[in-house]
Parts: C-alpha cells; sequence; structure tokens
C-alpha cells in the first residue's frame, strides 16, 4: 500500500482523503463502491476523519494534540501513538484523545487514535510476539511516524457457535498455506467497524480459545490487500443524504462509521505484516497480555466522557428551549446525566494517577479501573439515553417532517407560530436543537450507538469474570478476604480476642450503660 505525503510526518486531511482512493473493495446496496471518499454512504464520515488529521498541523492545538516522536525520525506524531514512560506522558496523551474527540463531539468510536491503543504497545511490548519481534517494532514506527488510521476485526462471526472454531474452517479466518511472500488466508471477522476509511486492518483472535495452528494468525492487511472484502451494513449517512439534510439529521449524515463484515479470499498477508502465527497460546492471550486492554479502555472512557459533555449540555439548551428547565424533576434527571458523566472522567482521571510500571520502563493505564469502567459504561449509557428520553418527552417528535417545510411559503407562517420555542426561541431554533437530540438519543442511528457502548466493552458476563479473575490474580481479592478474616478473629463462642475489647461479664442491663 503506497500512501501519500512522506514517512516522517503525520497525513495532512487532503492527504489522508487521497490514500483512502487505492482499489478498496467495498460492498453496499449490492454494488462495489468506486471511491469511499465521494460515495454519500462514507464521504462526510471521511472528512470528518480528515479534520483529525488537519488538527494535528495546526497551531491552536499543536502543544496538546502532539510530541515528537521516538522513533529517531525528527518528526512528530500524535501523544496516543507513542508508549508514555511517564504519569505526565500517560495523562497528557490522555488530553489528546479528548482534544482531538471534541472535534466530533465524541461520536467517532473508531477515530485513528483508537488503535493506538494497541499500536503503542508494539514497541513497548515488541518482545511478546517473538520470532515476530522485528516486524512489531517496525510497525510501531510507521503508526507513530504516520498516524496511521488501523482498525480491528476481533471476533469470529456469530456461525455454527455450536463448534469448537476450529471446525468452522469455511467461515474462520485461518492460513491455508505458506508461502515464500507470505500467508495465504481465508476467512471472515467481524465487526470492522470504520473499516471502509481506515488504511489498515489487525486481525487477531478473541474468544473461545483456538487449538489449531492454522488459526492461530494476528497480522496486520492494507484494505486495498487483493482479496480482502468488505460487506457493509444499511448506511445512516446516505439515507440522511436521501431523506433529509444535515439540518434533519446533524450526526448521522457525517458520524455513521459503517460496521461491516470483513472477508479474506485467498489474501497474500506478507511476512512482515506477521505478528503471530502458530502459537496458540500467544493467539488466544493476546488480548491480555499484549497490553491492548487498559489502553483501549483509556481511549473509550475518555471518547464517551466528551461524548456525555456534548449529551449534557444539549440536554440542558433543550430544556430551556422547552421551556422545562426550572422543573425540579428535569433538574434531578440533569444531574444523574451529569452525575454520569463525572464517573466518565473520574475513571479516566484514576487510570492515569493509578497507572503502573510496564515492559521496557514504560507506564500502562491501572487496570482496575480500566475493567470497572468496561462494566459500568454499558451501564451509563443506556441510563443516560432513558434520562433525555424522558426528560425530553414528546418534544423529540412534536417536530415538523424535513428541512424542506421551512422552504414551503404556505406553511411557514404556521411552522413559526406553532413550532416556537420558550423564551423567544424561534421555531428553527427549537427545531434545530430538538433534531439533533432526536438523532444523538431516539434516531436508528442513535440505536445503533448504544449497541456500540454496549458492545464495545466486551460480553457484559465476561467482562465482570475477568473483574474477578484480576482481581483474583492481582491479590485485591486476598486482601478483601483478609479484611474479613481480621474481623472475625476478633471474637468467638467465648467473647472479644481482642485485648484492647471488653468482654461482657453476664447478660447485658440497664445498668452496664
Amino acid at each position: 500500500m503506497t500512501l501519500p505525503g512522506t514517512d516522517e510526518r503525520p497525513f495532512t486531511g487532503a492527504e489522508y482523503l487521497e490514500s483512502l482512493r487505492d482499489g478498496r473493495e467495498v460492498w453496499i446496496y449490492g454494488e462495489r463502491v468506486k471511491d469511499v471518499t465521494s460515495h454519500p454512504a462514507f464521504r462526510n464520515n471521511a472528512r470528518m476523519v480528515a479534520r483529525l488529521y488537519d488538527a494535528l498541523h495546526g497551531e491552536a492545538e499543536r502543544d496538546v494534540l502532539t510530541m515528537p516522536t521516538d522513533t529517531g525520525s525528527g518528526g512528530f506524531t500524535h501523544r496516543f501513538f507513542r508508549a508514555p514512560r511517564d504519569v505526565d506522558e500517560l495523562r497528557r496523551s490522555r488530553d489528546a484523545i479528548a482534544a482531538w474527540q471534541r472535534h466530533c463531539y465524541g461520536w467517532l468510536g473508531r477515530s485513528p487514535d483508537y488503535k493506538a491503543s494497541f499500536l503503542a504497545t508494539l514497541g513497548a511490548n515488541a518482545d511478546f510476539y517473538a520470532p515476530y519481534a522485528d516486524n512489531a517494532r517496525t510497525w510501531y514506527r510507521r503508526a507513530q511516524q504516520r498516524v496511521l488510521h488501523v482498525n480491528h476485526a476481533l471476533v469470529h462471526p456469530p456461525v455454527d457457535r455450536h463448534r469448537r472454531p476450529d471446525e468452522v474452517a469455511d467461515v474462520y479466518v485461518h492460513v491455508e498455506r505458506e508461502t515464500d511472500a507470505g500467508l495465504i488466508v481465508s476467512g471472515a471477522k467481524v465487526v470492522a467497524t470504520g473499516s471502509a476509511l481506515t488504511h489498515y486492518n489487525f486481525i487477531a483472535h478473541h474468544g473461545l480459545p483456538i487449538k489449531e495452528r492454522p488459526f492461530a494468525v494476528v497480522f496486520l492487511a492494507p484494505m486495498d490487500t487483493p482479496g480482502v472484502k468488505l460487506l457493509c451494513r444499511a448506511s445512516y449517512e446516505m439515507t440522511a443524504a436521501r431523506t433529509g439534510s444535515p439540518f434533519d439529521y446533524p450526526l448521522a449524515s457525517r458520524m455513521d462509521e459503517n460496521d461491516a463484515v470483513i472477508v479474506f479470499d485467498s489474501a497474500l498477508i506478507p511476512w512482515e505484516n506477521v505478528l503471530v502465527y502458530g502459537d496458540t497460546e500467544k493467539a488466544n492471550t493476546f488480548f491480555h497480555n499484549s497490553g491492548f486492554l487498559p489502553r483501549f479502555t483509556l481511549h473509550g472512557v475518555t471518547r464517551l466522557a466528551v461524548k456525555l459533555d456534548f449529551i449534557c449540555g444539549l440536554l440542558i439548551k433543550a430544556v430551556e428551549i422547552n421551556g422545562t428547565s426550572d422543573f425540579r424533576s428535569v433538574q434531578a434527571n440533569i444531574g444523574e446525566v451529569m452525575v454520569w458523566r463525572h464517573l466518565m472522567w473520574a475513571l479516566s482521571d484514576a487510570m492515569i494517577e493509578r497507572s503502573r510500571p510496564w515492559a521496557g520502563g514504560f507506564v500502562q493505564p491501572n487496570e482496575e479501573y480500566a475493567l470497572t469502567y468496561r462494566v459500568l459504561a454499558p451501564i451509563a449509557y443506556g441510563k443516560v439515553r432513558e434520562l433525555v428520553q424522558h426528560t425530553a418527552g414528546s418534544g423529540l417528535i412534536y417536530l415538523n417532517s424535513n428541512v424542506a417545510d421551512f422552504h414551503a411559503e404556505e406553511i411557514r407562517p404556521y411552522l413559526d407560530r406553532y413550532l416556537r420555542g420558550s423564551h423567544g426561541h424561534t421555531a428553527v431554533d427549537r427545531v434545530k436543537v430538538m433534531k439533533l437530540l432526536w438523532d444523538s438519543v431516539g434516531s436508528e442511528f442513535a440505536g445503533r450507538h448504544e449497541l456500540y457502548e454496549r458492545s464495545h466493552a466486551g460480553n457484559a458476563e465476561e467482562t465482570r469474570v475477568q473483574t474477578l479473575k484480576k482481581g483474583t490474580a492481582a491479590g485485591l481479592a486476598g486482601h478483601m478476604l483478609d479484611l474479613v478474616d481480621s474481623c472475625l478473629s476478633e471474637y468467638d463462642l467465648n467473647g472479644w480476642t481482642a485485648p484492647d475489647l471488653v468482654n461482657p461479664t453476664g447478660p447485658v442491663t440497664t445498668d452496664d450503660a
């Protein structure tokens, strides 16, 4: 894959868009997409990502977003792409995540820095990938210097789940054969969210253990690799363009990270792109042992915190324009939404301030708080969406059909009179705010986002089990048991065993008091 620009600095927005015009095979609505940067299902989402790349080159946020690379290139990178060596570097990388997310109001879950959660570990923990450690180090340098947009697909399609993964070779990703040039790979993975607009896809394994060598493979594949196909779901962006306008669908029309099935049809994966092959233990433990988990949760909780900042602000504006801001029940609901927002920022801070030493002199976010985020985020987002819908009520649907109504001279006076807001807000003001709120919590795009927040953290049962297992392995459960045992040891059938406590000499009476 030949990428525009130089190898020593990040893409500009224009270079990023040009890099997507590479002949990649993306399918939607029965047709192969010729150019994702101009197709109505992807074009504005691509431009929102381009906005992020341009921010790296602007003066206003340079100090917040960027730092020098540690590759010897003399260039600069987004802070989260470089492995942090102390708490301050980790904190500033979190601030860079937040700054990028404010450009998209928290709605791009798969912004380029998302996969830096993994890519930065390739430099700090390269030896984990032996005998492909040099490949890991090379990808760390490349990703950091260019700020590559990489996505991942880790999960097998939900096909024949009653069988072992190794028995579903017609569906699950596996190596067909080895060649001098690399591995020939076939099979599918889900869910390749946003991959139509990425440079590479990272393929690994997460789920039921695999036992056979051909399935133990972890690699990166350029999106223009022959034999790689993306089969996309329906596009909210394209629907918005055909049935509405940015006024009607201000989020769906530009923030739809299309989810897709990624298929490998005898695709060649060059040896230099391989990180694990044939080692079933490494393939099965990648998720927990690579260093990816605590970093992806730091990115996830920070992004969600920015998203909740946006939703809180939008709800406050909506109740003011609806004239209900002084209602006590409304104030209570907004206060609860803020509580969930505060919790996400607090977890983000805790992951940093309680960070821990890691391989090679680097630091990692605190895993206990990372696991806490994975359990609480789905609960928080579902509750916030419910609170917003309950608070806004019928205001979310007391709206005209389309922006075209405001251009219809015959009905415009009725809209201006009957759809106006409180406190002097015009009908256009009110409808604009409420359509944005609907796109946040009520539209099909909004429903997909609740599913994304629930799925992003992982299987609900597994996240809770992992919290217990990690706590036990780290000695946390033992510490908790010690506390209980200490309490139990202070008394027995005969009374207090602790020397500083006074035993009763007989039945308790009022005189004892």
